[in-house]
């Protein structure tokens, strides 16, 4: 798809409006005119543009007015502005008022041309910032992708083979276990890693609007459309989109998903024409795919064109040994380097002693508590407030909730074992035990006594 840059001409003057948008044309950008602020502001409401080149001194709204109008409406938009007025004064009115660059009338092709052509860079730097700062919010829970194990160098020795690939890759493992990082990892791992990394989560936008999300829609498609809008899909144009939970996906969304992968084309939602995509897709999901073929919920034909290059991810605790490299990288994250801290001997056992069913994103949870509840530079055993104490193993033998169904226990007494295993993993501190419990000390006190809790230093 060879992109045709979109310019908005805006000028009183019909002679010189015609000649501009001549003038784009010819140089094969597409321009469209529009004699005054007012229409020109209804065209962007309606219009996706690269940039508009406005006169300033116009009837009604100027064109330095404009350019406020502009940035309120579609502020990534760059306004060059042009003038037969030309003084210092203006030109700095101009730039104060948000314009990209300024002209004077009359001026030469190349003068135009160059300062397009220095919007379109400018913004381009500015959208590749953006999407950098979002890779970076949305990267991972628990940092870059880490593992020693054999599961995991497999996985990086697909992913070398396979990063300079188009063809559709399908992620599976639990929730918590980094497929994303994996999606993105790849992407920035091959040739298409300066063009855009795109994830949507499909479970988390009603079907009824992840279709618009996707393909984009044009004005008026549905209520609540009042412009015309771009999708994902066009967004990720030479890149890669990634499609978290994709089992969650409708039916009648998965039937317009195979017809793109077997297109490569997209229809906006209202359109009547179609737009050519070059998109590589990742797809992941922590269900069964399998099961949901067999119960109908989902289309074997797409599961066949998603499933070009799968990849596998085994949950934590089939990978004790990818625990503790993990373990250091997200303490390293969440301390910093102006407080290093580090695990003792004895932490990194009891970490790998855990069975982690909600993989790193549980244990990316227990550091980050524990550097908030710890103030000493190293975290110990009993610094590790386990996501839930239901899976630390207590006195008694076994899952803490298992011993509470086999003892037939009452909610009370549970809530007391619970409190006595809590101050034997903070070696009886119950100023920190409090804070993990999530109630006063005064309570503490009372119900640890009648818990029989070990005696110990308070502070």
């Amino acid at each position: 798809m060879t992109e045709q840059r979109r310019i908005l001409v805006v000028d009183d003057d019909d002679a010189m409006r015609e000649m501009v948008v001549s003038l784009l044309g010819d140089q094969g950008y597409e321009a469209t005119g529009e004699d005054a602020a007012e229409p020109a502001l209804e065209h962007l409401r309606a219009h996706d543009v690269d940039a508009v080149v406005s006169d300033i001194r116009m009837p009604g709204m100027s064109g330095l007015e404009l350019v406020g109008a502009i940035h309120a409406l579609r502020p990534a938009t760059p306004v060059v502005l042009m003038t037969a007025f030309g003084s210092i004064d203006s030109a700095v009115e101009a730039m104060r008022a948000g314009a990209f660059d300024y002209i004077t009338k009359p001026f030469k092709r190349d003068e135009l041309f160059l300062a397009l052509e220095r919007a379109f860079e400018t913004r381009a730097l500015l959208e590749e910032n953006r999407r950098l700062r979002r890779a970076v919010d949305r990267s991972s829970a628990f940092g870059d992708l880490i593992g020693s194990s054999p599961a995991m160098h497999d996985i990086f020795a697909l992913m070398r083979k396979v990063a300079d690939n188009r063809s559709s890759v399908l992620i599976t493992g639990e929730s918590g276990t980094g497929k994303e990082v994996v999606a993105r990892t790849l992407h920035f791992a091959g040739t298409r890693k300066e063009k855009p990394f795109v994830p949507i989560n499909c479970t988390a936008i009603p079907e009824g609007l992840l279709e618009s999300e996707l393909f984009g829609h044009v004005r008026g498609a549905f209520t609540g459309a009042h412009a015309t809008k771009r999708g994902l899909f066009e967004e990720a144009h030479g890149g890669t989109l990634f499609l978290d939970e994709i089992g969650d996906m409708g039916p009648g969304l998965q039937s317009k998903l195979l017809r793109v992968l077997q297109d490569r084309e997209i229809r906006p939602v209202g359109g009547n024409q179609s737009v050519k995509v070059d998109v590589r897709i990742v797809a992941a999901t922590n269900k069964d795919l399998d099961k949901e073929m067999d119960s109908g919920h989902f289309r074997r034909d797409l599961f066949y064109r998603l499933n070009v290059i799968p990849i596998h991810i085994p949950p934590l605790r089939e990978r004790p040994e990818d625990v503790r490299p993990l373990a250091e990288a997200l303490l390293a994250k969440h301390a910093g380097t102006d407080s290093p801290r580090r695990l003792a001997p004895s932490a990194i056992e009891r970490l790998m002693a855990c069975p982690w069913e909600g993989n790193a994103r549980e244990l990316e949870n227990v550091l980050e508590r524990a550097l908030a509840l710890s103030d000493e530079e190293v975290i110990g055993a009993a610094d590790l407030p386990l996501g839930s104490e239901m899976t630390a193993a207590p006195s008694g033998g076994g899952n803490l909730l298992r011993v509470a169904v086999d003892r037939r226990m009452t909610l009370h007494e549970l809530g007391d074992l619970y409190i006595e295993e809590t101050l034997k993993q903070t070696g009886g501190n119950k100023v920190r035990a409090a804070k993990i419990l999530g109630i006063n000390r005064r309570t503490l006190y009372r119900r640890g006594e009648r818990a029989n809790a070990p005696k110990a230093d308070e502070a």
